[in-house]
């Protein structure tokens, strides 16, 4: 009979704890990594911010501190993900008899040093949008090149496993959230590794994930628009067609899967940024769940992103002929199919007034025409004005696209020759399938950039770099026809990006805000003040967000300055720009012509100056008795109505110390025609004309509490629709005039300033307006 101490119980227990090895203390950094070159130029990334275990969008903003207003690329340490609570890693052999899961899903085992780290996110961090992009390493990057898979899971199964390669030791994941905890399972499995194959694996990480679905922010509305004779189906090769449809359901598939990379993709570039890990939502609707194979065959319902179907009042023949506006220079409308577009959606959402709305439009119509080598029915637009924001692109790429997550990877990686006899090559740049992908699913979030107000770039989505979308998708980039390159590791510093200047637009756009962001100002608008020493004074009721510097003749913004608040640097609601300081920012060669300048507030408001020079010169200013000089602030209006002259009054109240405002007589009708200045003395001076509603409407000042004139609210578009006076009692009068009109302007005289009269330019009414401050 064996001894006591030989007995099976305590064999087990020494043999394993005999595999255990001494405690390492290896932590991840995210210092810049090397990567391997090809013949195309890569795109700029940026580095991911440290992680944080509390909410990041509640104090992480930067304080830009680098002169030129470029965004600073460094390393930041970072914590690594800590798996199953524990800090420490081990060297574990494979035994598959050892430990056994535990009921909640966690192993017994210690944690593999091969268990995958992700680095652009810590455990219990909170998220705000659907679906979130993950990347990580297996083990030390630097010690190990281990090829393989990453298996992500949910532990409560309500969204199956989904696979990921690992290339090099580097993995990307896309990971499916919920409202609430998210528990996450992310498992390494390598032929190379012990334990790989077996029913008990030990290189696993686990995160748990907390979302939260801002819908305090207007969504990103979805929909597909057809011709009212559309069959319903898009351009794909017979093979494809077969195997996976290419009629109106695969389509809503596939325009949700690539709205969902959209929203990953630019949730991870804020985060990156800095500016909090923020991104548009979707309107959403319960309905069968496609974004996986098992919810396809179960049936499963889920609330997943809403596509609006959208018929036109146009033929497919008339939708496909007017794109010959997109496709020749001859062509004399090239908004065509963006206007019908428009009026469909108008039609179709039936916005209240006042609701804004955004709205990303897949024409499904676009059809290849091999004989003539056009794309019909075509059109590569985003923009708008008023109620409706729209981005709209053509549906000719549509066949490659990812329709679930189980197809991100295989469509990314596809190299299948693009087969011009059925769909288009576009732009010469999609000659295989996953170059295809690129192009639609990359080109139409530009549109979407554009929708949100961002204009072309001199880097990023906003310029072309979207022919790299994959990059920041799969680990491992695939032969390119485009370059002739064949591809490899992909990293971070390969891969696409918003611009920052994107980003910062994006940081102030309401479809962008976040549960926890405190409410603004309604007024997002800029003033500007010229001012002694030729010198001018931004001022925005929500604060400075940046100013973008051009020289002259540029198209595109290469110099700018920020004033995103931090813990230490609190919102910037007045900024003096000094014109040696603005020229100073600009590449040498435009320092000496003229500079423009546009201003941005955090509310998303914006004002333009395009000579900043003259607009700082004496043009701005006006003498006063006595040498003292009194400065206008940027007109509002256009001052374009047939026969509109210049008018300027200084008020008697602030030449001479006896004389006291007493009212103010507002002549308007579905304008502004006038203001009539009424002092102690019945003395009085008029702005502009008398004309609208008979003897207009008078706002009394409450003389013996030593009330007066403060500044104004205006409303202006093409012309000056209203106005609201303000008292340095807080009082405010009623809008007189149109109150909904044009978009509104607070005018208030800056710190150390005082307004002493108004100037502008009236024709049939007023269309010009601004007021005058002096010390």
């Amino acid at each position: 009979m064996a001894p006591a101490f030989l007995s099976l119980k305590d064999l087990r227990r020494r043999s394993r704890a005999s595999f255990r090895t001494e405690n390492s203390n290896d932590t991840s950094s995210d210092g810049t990594l090397s990567h391997e070159t090809n013949d195309t130029t890569p795109s700029s990334g940026s580095l991911t911010p440290p992680s944080h275990l509390s909410d990041p969008a509640l104090n992480l903003q930067v304080k830009d501190s680098n002169a030129s207003g470029q965004y600073p690329a460094q390393a930041q340490n970072r914590p690594m993900m800590v798996p199953g609570g524990n800090s420490s890693r081990y060297s574990v052999s494979g035994m598959s008899g050892l430990g056994s899961p535990a009921p909640n899903g966690r192993t017994n085992l210690p944690v593999s040093q091969y268990a995958p780290r992700v680095q652009n996110i810590a455990e219990n961090a909170w998220v705000y949008q659907k679906v979130l992009l993950l990347h990580g390493t297996i083990g030390e990057t630097e010690q190990n090149h281990l090829e393989g898979t990453v298996i992500v899971s949910k532990l409560d199964d309500s969204f199956p496993p989904t696979s990921w390669p690992v290339c090099n030791s580097h993995f990307k994941a896309l990971v499916y959230l919920q409202p609430g905890p998210n528990k996450i399972r992310i498992e390494f499995s390598s032929p190379k590794l012990a334990n790989s194959s077996s029913s008990n694996p030990i290189h696993v990480s686990y995160l748990t994930l907390h979302m939260v679905p801002s819908l305090n922010a207007p969504p990103l509305q979805l929909a597909i628009l057809l011709g009212k004779d559309s069959p319903g189906i898009f351009d794909a090769t017979p093979s494809r067609a077969e195997r996976e449809g290419n009629g109106l359901d695969t389509a809503v598939k596939k325009f949700r899967m690539a709205a969902y990379l959209w929203q990953a993709f630019t949730a991870e570039q804020m985060w990156r940024h800095k500016l909090g890990r923020r991104t548009f939502r979707f309107e959403e609707e319960w309905t069968s769940g496609s974004a996986n194979y098992r919810d396809r065959e179960s049936g499963i319902m889920r609330s997943e992103a809403r596509v609006h179907i959208i018929r036109s009042d146009k033929t497919v023949a008339e939708l496909q002929d007017l794109n010959k506006a997109q496709q020749y220079d001859k062509a004399t409308d090239k908004n065509a199919l963006f206007d019908i577009a428009s009026a469909a959606v108008k039609k179709h959402l039936n916005p209240l007034p006042g609701q804004k709305q955004y709205v990303a439009v897949l024409l499904l119509d676009a059809h290849w025409d091999k004989d003539v080598k056009t794309i019909r029915g075509h059109a590569a637009l985003g923009g708008g004005s008023g109620e409706l924001q729209l981005g709209i692109f053509g549906s000719h790429s549509l066949h490659s696209y990812p329709g679930c997550f189980e197809e991100v990877v295989p469509a990314f990686t596809d190299c299948t020759p693009t087969d011009t006899a059925y769909v288009a090559n576009d732009c010469n740049e999609a000659g295989s399938s996953w170059e295809a992908a690129n192009i639609g699913i990359g080109a139409h979030l530009h549109e979407v950039g554009h929708l949100f107000g961002c204009p072309h770039q001199e880097g990023g989505i906003m310029l072309r770099d979207y022919v790299v979308l994959n990059r920041s998708f799969v680990a491992r980039e695939a032969y390119s026809t485009r370059t002739k390159s064949k591809g490899g590791l992909a990293l971070q510093a390969d891969e696409c990006g918003w611009h920052r200047l994107d980003c910062l637009r994006f940081r102030a756009h309401p479809a962008f805000r976040l549960p926890n962001d405190t409410p603004t100002n309604p007024d997002e608008s800029v003033q500007a003040f010229a001012i002694d020493g030729g010198n001018v004074l931004a001022v925005a009721q929500t604060g400075i967000s940046f100013i973008e510097i051009y020289g002259e003749g540029d198209d595109v913004c290469r110099a700018w300055i920020e004033y995103i608040p931090d813990n230490n640097s609190p919102i910037q609601r007045q900024v003096t720009m000094i014109e040696q300081d603005l020229r100073a920012r600009l590449p040498e060669a435009k320092r000496k012509g003229r500079v423009k300048v546009s201003v941005k507030s955090h509310g998303g408001g914006s004002l333009d100056i395009d000579d900043f020079k003259a607009f700082a010169s004496k043009q701005s200013s006006v003498k006063l008795p006595g040498g003292k000089v009194a400065f206008r602030c940027k007109s509002l209006g256009e001052s374009k109505m047939q026969g509109s002259e210049p008018h300027e009054v200084v008020f008697t109240s602030a030449l001479k110390q006896d004389r006291v405002m007493s009212r103010v007589i507002v002549y308007h009708g579905s304008a502004l025609d006038g203001l009539e200045f009424v002092y102690d003395d019945n003395s009085t001076q008029l702005f502009g004309k008398r004309g609208g509603k008979e003897g207009g409407d008078t706002f009394e000042f409450d003389v013996r509490r030593g009330e007066y004139l403060s500044g104004f609210v205006v409303r202006a578009g093409f012309w000056i629709d209203g106005i609201q006076l303000l008292t340095s009692l807080g009082r405010k009068s009623a809008m007189f005039g149109k109150a909904h009109g044009g978009s509104a302007h607070t005018l208030i005289p800056p710190r150390g300033y005082s307004i002493c009269g108004v100037a502008g330019t009236c024709g049939a009414w007023l269309d010009g307006f601004s007021i005058l401050i002096k010390h």
